[in-house]
């Protein structure tokens, strides 16, 4: 069956931060010597100028400015990068413009800068609201910063914005967890992250790990928390996602609904959809920023297609992070393979009450949402 495309957003990583934290394992590095800012604007759009080929005549639907600390960046900065975007792809109308900032890095001139640069929705990276636990996780703002940066994109003329908070935190209890939940709602953003912190390998946390709580008050955390959002109207739409009618993530959601972005910047992947080879390229750009910036050797890092094998596993893999209806006919278009070749993981799916099936969709259960890495297996 021949490969249809999907809607395609623009993925855009800046990778330098105030300081690392503890937990990341992202694609950060601390600041030392100054960033090259200007240096590292002209490679991002000669990135971008060697992936054009793969993405000729189609629009971009969104952008997600991601990091480390995009927000050490100037407005001037950003503004330089999102109109050079612009000139070279064209962009749908009312576009979903995404910058990751930190409370510590914010000002409300600079806020107001990237607002009038093109950025149309911040996600603000809150983390805690409680002092010891911001220094716990080795960030580097504080409790009224971070209220204040909520409070400053509400005034700003944005579609939207996103807090990001943890919970989980050392030694944290249900009431701590919750008293920082009901703070972030009080300051009404439109979306919420909200999601449990893990000690990830090759992190600071992995080699001195803090005392986490026990599993029955992660359990407790997260029903009761789950409970507070849709008292006040936070409806989840994704694992750790949660919006106010209308405002979900339009960049995350075409992620999770198995679309195509470009990725440019360190270490920044792509997923690309070319119908005329049957193909779906994944791509890889180089992590370190001195090896990205170093013109005599390219941005790509590795460019491989998804066998059809394993294309049903990746499909899943995202779609089923959604709580909504997946289309049987979104499988079809985007992985070019008919229903009949996972037609025995969705009948065992659904016998083991992971999925239910009607004639047009697939709708993941409370049960696959639990046990979703069980549920995934069976596409492997």
């Amino acid at each position: 069956m021949a490969l249809q495309l999907p809607p395609l957003a623009l993925y855009i990583h800046i990778p330098w931060c105030i300081q690392k934290c503890p937990y990341c394992d992202f694609n950060s590095h601390a600041v030392k010597q100054g960033i090259p800012e200007q240096e590292y604007i002209a490679h991002l759009l000669a990135d971008l100028d060697q992936d054009l080929a793969l993405v000729a005549g189609r629009s971009l639907s969104s952008i997600f400015i991601g990091g480390g600390t995009p927000s050490v960046f100037s407005a001037n900065g950003i503004s330089q990068i999102l109109q050079g975007v612009k000139q070279r792809l064209t962009c749908d109308a009312n576009m979903e413009v995404t910058m990751e900032a930190n409370p510590g890095t914010v000002e409300a001139e600079r806020f107001a800068g990237y607002v009038s640069a093109g950025v149309t929705r911040f996600s603000i990276g809150v983390q805690s609201f409680q002092t010891a636990q911001l220094k716990a996780l080795g960030r580097i703002h504080d409790s009224k910063e971070a209220i204040f940066a909520a409070q400053l994109a509400k005034k700003l003329p944005l579609q939207s914005f996103n807090l990001d908070l943890m919970h989980g935190l050392p030694q944290q209890d249900i009431s701590g967890a919750l008293a920082d939940l009901q703070q972030a709602i009080d300051l009404a953003p439109p979306h919420l992250s909200w999601y449990q912190l893990t000690i990830e390998p090759n992190t600071a946390f992995a080699s001195r790990p803090p005392v986490l709580p026990p599993d029955d008050t992660l359990w407790d955390i997260q029903q009761q928390g789950l409970a507070l959002l849709q008292q006040h109207g936070y409806q989840q739409y994704e694992i750790s996602a949660y919006a106010k009618a209308g405002q979900q993530c339009q960049h995350n959601l075409n992620y999770w609904r198995y679309g195509d972005y470009l990725g440019i910047g360190c270490g920044a992947h792509g997923k690309i959809t070319l119908p005329s080879r049957n193909a779906i390229l994944r791509t890889v750009k180089i992590k370190h920023p001195k090896g990205y910036m170093d013109i005599s050797r390219g941005y790509l890092d590795s460019r491989e297609p998804v066998d059809c094998d394993d294309r049903p596993f990746e499909f899943f893999m995202n779609r089923f992070r959604l709580l909504e209806p997946c289309p049987k006919a979104d499988f079809i278009a985007y992985t070019g393979l008919p229903l009949s070749a996972i037609e025995q993981a969705i009948t065992e799916a659904e016998h083991k009450g992971l999925l239910s099936v009607s004639d047009s969709h697939w709708q993941i259960t409370d049960k696959g949402a639990r046990y979703l890495n069980d549920l995934l297996t069976l596409f492997i």
